[in-house]
């Protein structure tokens, strides 16, 4: 039997968001479709698996919107077939804990702890300058931190001031007293997406749209499966209020990007000169 399965190579973030991926992966729903899907956690997050998905580690990935177009622009051969989550991401900006920032104002022309350049916290950074009318020429730094951990090391030792991560992925440290809260700076867009290498999407439409129906039957029931926010709350360190509040904010997709929010991402990312031009729909986005 598993002569024949087909193995396809998926990454994402490990976080909640995508506990639907793993839940329908324990259920063995892709094994009874054929399928050999193959999970990879990114802890380094959308930076990191634009990388993947440019270097064939991977076929598909659940990534940023915004990070994902700026690098098809780049020339990154993928398109987007999909919304997962269509609600903002809900940054969260945060300091050490015994930082000398208490508010957004004092972090103006400080240093951002980011990921990798190009991904989501990068990204973001300039959303949230702009969102507080700072100069981008002289009032954004960065500090390359790879991931959390890095982002706890730089934050801890001042090597770094502020960093931008995902608000209830970053809460437990905000509860241990290891980073203050100060902010919040919610994407001004649908967070999450779907890409597929187009080589991948060339050969394998009918294994692809397979995939995507099976996550989406998950994803239509996944906040009405029995205590998910309990199975939330144990799985990743997290409050059980906070895990709540989490599923109150967030609504999963299973349509695709529309050519106005596509117009959206791609007016604020020229604008703050982060792509160089923009590009025709239908070179982001592809409907199967």
């Amino acid at each position: 039997m598993s002569e024949s399965l087909k193995t396809v190579r998926i990454g994402g973030v490990p976080e909640h968001f995508n506990l639907a991926w793993y839940l329908t992966l324990k259920n063995k729903e892709y094994k009874a479709e054929g399928i050999n899907l193959r999970w990879k956690d990114y802890f380094g997050g959308t930076g990191q698996m634009c990388k993947a998905l440019r270097d064939n580690e991977i076929d598909l990935a659940v990534i940023l919107t915004e990070g994902i177009i700026k690098d098809i622009i780049a020339g990154n051969k993928c398109k987007i077939v999909q919304v997962y989550v269509k609600s903002p991401l809900i940054w969260g900006i945060h300091v050490s804990h015994n930082s000398p920032y208490k508010a957004i104002n004092d972090i103006k022309g400080t240093k951002a702890a980011i990921s990798r350049f190009g991904s989501g916290s990068h990204l973001m950074a300039y959303i949230n300058a702009q969102n507080n009318h700072w100069n981008l020429e002289t009032d954004l730094h960065f500090e390359v931190v790879k991931n959390l951990d890095g982002a706890v090391e730089a934050l801890t030792n001042g090597t770094a001031d502020y960093f931008m991560w995902e608000k209830f992925t970053t809460k437990p440290l905000v509860d241990t007293n290891i980073f203050e809260h100060i902010d919040d700076c919610p994407s001004p867009w649908p967070c999450f997406v779907i890409a597929v290498r187009e080589e991948f999407l060339a050969n394998e439409e009918e294994c692809l749209k397979t995939i995507l129906n099976i996550i989406n039957r998950m994803t239509k029931e996944f906040k009405n499966i029995p205590s998910i926010d309990v199975t939330i709350a144990n799985r990743y360190n997290q409050k059980l209020e906070d895990v709540q509040q989490w599923l109150n904010l967030t609504e999963w997709s299973q349509d695709n990007l529309d050519i106005e929010t596509v117009n959206n991402v791609q007016e604020q990312l020229l604008a703050l000169k982060i792509i160089p031009k923009k590009i025709p729909f239908n070179q982001l986005v592809t409907n199967i």
